[in-house]
């Protein structure tokens, strides 16, 4: 590979964001993969499109003519232990990781490459609902001792409260006083009521599920971080739109039944997380119709 090619879409997203910091690591992504290409002696292949808005993701060879993947990413909070939530699963429902490198910015993974490859949005959402919950099953299923490294979900919803509380106070955008008030409580206190804690992979959605040969399909893209299993699948309702807009109770019921999980907190939190994003308009009506 010669010239190291930005996909559009990666630097669309950097180009949109304000942090000058993130703009300065565009700057040095090229060097940097083919700094850390030479240092594993990897075959660079072109980028994948249309790729992550936070890293920069391509299949690679290695001198033993294995295929895997390269993904050289922007550090961040959310991401910030991607390596170890996959070394921690050990490939049971997600991807492997081979080899980690993280730098003042850049975090670079060696990831088991997923042959075909096709995201799980190519299929029917009613069987998307079923791998989904099937994948977060398996997930759940390793918790985490003491001294892991993984953030906390409490920590976190007091944060986006934090942040949901001010920008709030600037703009309402027509959320009704009482809504944000419920749903600010809301994101503290489901955090903390919890029965159980798992590691949670917090991103998971069809477009961040892929076919392969291992397994049918493996997760990608982890955002791990500690707290309740009833936080999951929210994310996965988020992306069903149509339905979640028709029929969010039934499609909460629904994915409870496939996760044997408690319906009543996994609508608390569709309500929490609708509250929390209420500068979108379907958001704002999805917190009035989840509680009115």
């Amino acid at each position: 590979m010669g010239q190291i090619r930005i996909p559009p879409e990666l630097a669309d997203a950097v180009e949109e964001d304000a942090y000058a910091e993130r703009h300065e690591w565009l700057a040095t992504l090229p060097q940097a993969v083919v700094d850390i290409a030479a240092e594993w002696r990897l075959e660079l292949g072109e980028p994948y499109r249309p790729g992550g808005q936070c890293a920069w993701v391509a299949p690679v060879r290695n001198e033993a003519g294995e295929d895997l993947v390269l993904k050289v990413g922007w550090r961040h909070r959310e991401a910030e232990h991607e390596a170890e939530a996959l070394r921690f699963w050990d490939g049971d429902g997600a991807v492997r990781c081979f080899a980690t490198q993280t730098l003042e910015d850049t975090t670079a993974l060696l990831l088991e490459r997923c042959d075909p490859g096709a995201q799980l949005t190519t299929r029917p959402e009613p069987e998307q609902d079923v791998v989904v919950a099937g994948l977060l099953r398996r997930l759940w299923q390793r918790v985490p001792g003491d001294g892991h490294p993984f953030g906390s979900l409490e920590a976190m919803c007091d944060l986006w409260a934090e942040w949901f509380e001010r920008d709030y106070e600037t703009d309402a955008h027509g959320l009704d006083a009482g809504l944000a008030r419920d749903g600010s409580a809301a994101l503290r206190e489901l955090s903390r009521s919890a029965d159980r804690a798992v590691l949670l992979c917090t991103d998971l959605h069809a477009g961040n599920v892929l076919s392969a040969r291992r397994e049918p399909w493996l997760v990608i893209d982890p955002k791990p971080m500690v707290g309740d299993p009833a936080f999951d699948p929210v994310q996965h309702m988020f992306n069903s739109e149509a339905r979640l807009a028709a029929d969010p109770t039934g499609l909460a019921k629904r994915m409870a039944e496939l996760l044997d999980a408690d319906a009543d907190r996994i609508l608390m939190w569709l309500f929490a997380r609708a509250v929390q994003e209420f500068h979108a308009p379907e958001m704002r009506e999805l917190a009035r119709r989840l509680g009115g």
